[in-house]
């Protein structure tokens, strides 16, 4: 008879534990709850069950309903000395301290504001100065854990940190300079709420009842999952992709071992390192792929230990110096440097391989030459030139996504925002859009339909201030007809015609190597300008540079007005040349243009090839060239006065 007693004991213990008081999970110790709007808190309970709830001196009493939830609202507070928060039930007891009133202000998108101050290896540029100095008490980060879901009824993850030199590192890092930029000029508590994703579309981060007013247009990409069903599809997804990652893993390479020093390379091609695959024969290619160099060591250096930089890698890696596995790093983005033990390197020739595993998009060695070198005692050896490399696993016939969120809409919304509608904060800063620059013509309609979307669900007219794409990869060489990233930043200007938004124009701190550009502190900071401005009524903060105002046609030029200068357009050119603009006629065939300040808020533009120009651009394409700001040193905004169809603009 013991254990049937004993597994009854175990399951009414099972039953008074579900039964316990829980608070939702966006509380906890060390929070920062906003102030001059009403408070409400939540969580679940015995049905039923009498509870009650109390903040600071206030105290309110309520009664789980027939599910199990319970809420409480309690009025606005004013900034104020820290607090706790009780809630009491029938079982237990829950208590929640060092709580501030202050401004709380969620941080989303996808992987530029989902970087961290120095998430493997140290992402923002002067990362250690950063680190050690960010004795912020009063600011507090809470990273909501990436999770996607099917339906709403879930909870968020995550633990609310107060901001030291110990635990910044894990700050989004846009998202912590913005809150420090804002507490400094202030004075007051300061809280983020992180909930991003990298690599995710916009239409997972759209509420499925908001998605739905939509034109099936805009639902065709999700035909198969909604006939199939989303949880089948991502059951199926996860299924395949775990049979492709395994046998990437464990691939020919390694079971012939293609680390060893001496193997037959015949049948392996060259390629120029370090460089993106897109511009290779791997510019369709994710899976593995090895690569191989031969170094030649002094003598004076060899057996002594040293340091292999790789720069950064799409997306994982695992590198060998002569057989021996030195190091490894998962995830894009990242800095590889590894250690090199002593006795590791030789004198004379010396192989380093390095096997490179790519989920989806451009994969490779996406760091700069200067980046890749072995540095030893008496000095160092560049590693950049040509390599051979030996292609393994590809996904083609796996037929999974990678990146599960963007497998339907509204996915992340569901987790990862919902969860946190009855929170109350002060606004929303945003960074997305490179995943839909295919598309961005439709940005025109997801954007706007996002922001009012989150501002319907906080029934609150929120503040919404976003990043516009920063530069990226190689400049053109021709102004561009189309580009899509230039399609897409036209679609965020658009954005701005709704109240109470904001841009931060970055096209000047972009880094052509780079998605993820390491000057994360501007980007930060032009983003505080404009709530600082808008939000906290410091009227003298400039939060714009130069801005498309109008344009008149004198003979073969254009005179284009701006506003937005202040004290006159700056223009960082030791000749004084504008650079960025083109011009064109009749026959929508673009040229550079020559650009000078005629007055302090008027550029002419003109070409002696168009004798009657009809259009300029400026900063339209991927990787513009930027030099003009106004006198408080932020960019002019990109814009076109023309209305030719666009690339990414369907019939």
């Amino acid at each position: 008879m013991k254990k049937p007693i004993l597994l009854f004991l175990l399951l009414c213990a099972t039953i008074t534990l579900s039964a316990q008081v829980k608070v939702a999970n966006i509380f906890t110790d060390n929070m920062v709850l906003q102030a001059h709007k009403p408070i409400k808190i939540w969580g679940t309970a015995k049905k039923g069950e009498n509870l009650k709830v109390s903040l600071g001196k206030q105290e309110k009493k309520t009664k789980a309903n027939k599910h199990g939830n319970w809420i409480v609202e309690f009025p606005a507070l004013d900034y104020g000395d820290p607090c706790d928060i009780n809630i009491i039930g029938d079982k237990n007891r829950i208590q929640l301290s060092n709580i501030l009133i202050g401004e709380v202000w969620l941080c989303s998108g996808q992987s530029n504001m989902a970087m961290r101050v120095n998430a493997g290896g140290g992402q923002v540029y002067n990362y250690k100065n950063e680190e050690n100095n960010a004795n912020y008490p009063n600011i507090r980060s809470f990273n909501v854990k990436p999770n996607y879901s099917t339906s709403t009824n879930v909870d968020i993850e995550g633990t609310w940190e107060i901001c030291s030199p110990a635990t910044v590192s894990d700050f989004s890092a846009v998202a912590y300079f913005f809150a420090r930029e804002i507490h400094n000029k202030t004075g007051l508590p300061i809280g983020i709420i992180n909930s991003s994703w990298g690599g995710t579309d916009i239409e997972t981060w759209i509420s499925s009842n908001a998605f739905d007013t939509l034109p099936s247009l805009f639902k065709e990409r999700y035909k198969q999952v909604y006939e199939i069903g989303v949880d089948s599809i991502l059951k199926q997804n996860a299924n395949n992709k775990k049979a492709f990652t395994e046998l990437v893993t464990n691939d020919i390479g390694i079971e012939e071992e293609w680390q060893k020093i001496n193997l037959d390379t015949d049948s392996w091609k060259e390629m120029a390192i370090p460089q993106e695959w897109s511009n290779t024969d791997l510019a369709d290619f994710d899976g593995a792929v090895w690569f191989r160099y031969t170094l030649n060591i002094a003598d004076k250096d060899a057996g002594k230990p040293a340091i292999i930089n790789l720069g950064k890698i799409d997306d994982d890696d695992i590198t060998w110096i002569n057989g021996v596995e030195i190091g490894k790093t998962e995830g894009a983005g990242h800095d590889r440097s590894y250690n090199i033990p002593a006795n590791i390197l030789k004198a004379g020739a010396n192989s380093i391989v390095v096997k490179v595993m790519d989920g989806r998009g451009a994969g490779g060695f996406t760091g700069t030459p200067n980046e890749l070198y072995i540095t030893t005692e008496e000095g160092q050896y560049s590693l950049a030139g040509n390599w051979l490399y030996k292609e393994t696993v590809s996904s083609k016939g796996f037929n999974f996504i990678d990146g599960e969120p963007n497998i339907c809409n509204s996915l992340l919304y569901n987790a990862m925002i919902d969860p946190i509608k009855s929170f109350a904060i002060k606004g929303v800063i945003w960074y997305q859009g490179e995943n839909n620059a295919g598309a961005a013509f439709n940005y025109r309609t997801l954007f706007p339909l996002l922001i009012n979307d989150w501002r319907s669900k906080w029934n609150d007219s929120l503040p919404f201030y976003w990043v516009q794409l920063a530069s990226f990869m190689h400049k053109s060489e021709q102004p561009p007809t189309y580009d899509h990233w230039a399609e897409l930043r036209e679609a965020q200007n658009l954005t701005l015609s709704l109240e109470k938004t904001g841009q931060a124009v970055t096209t000047d701190i972009g880094d052509a190597n780079d998605i993820h550009p390491r000057n994360k502190q501007d980007v930060g900071k032009r983003l505080a300008l404009i709530a600082l401005n808008k939000d906290f009524n410091i009227k003298d903060i400039v939060y714009s540079g130069p801005t498309y105002r109008s344009m008149e046609k004198k003979d073969n030029k254009i005179i284009i007005t701006f506003d937005n200068t202040e004290n006159g357009i700056i223009v960082k050119n030791r000749y004084g040349y504008i650079e960025g603009f083109s011009i064109a006629g009749k026959d929508q065939k673009f040229v550079w243009a020559k650009a000078k300040l005629i007055d302090k808020d008027k550029i002419m533009v003109y070409s002696e090839s168009i004798s009657n120009p009809i259009a300029v651009r400026y900063c339209w394409e991927i990787n513009p060239d930027v030099n003009f700001y106004n006198s408080s040193e932020l960019p002019a905004s990109p814009f076109r006065r023309d209305n030719w169809k666009l690339d990414t603009q369907k019939d």
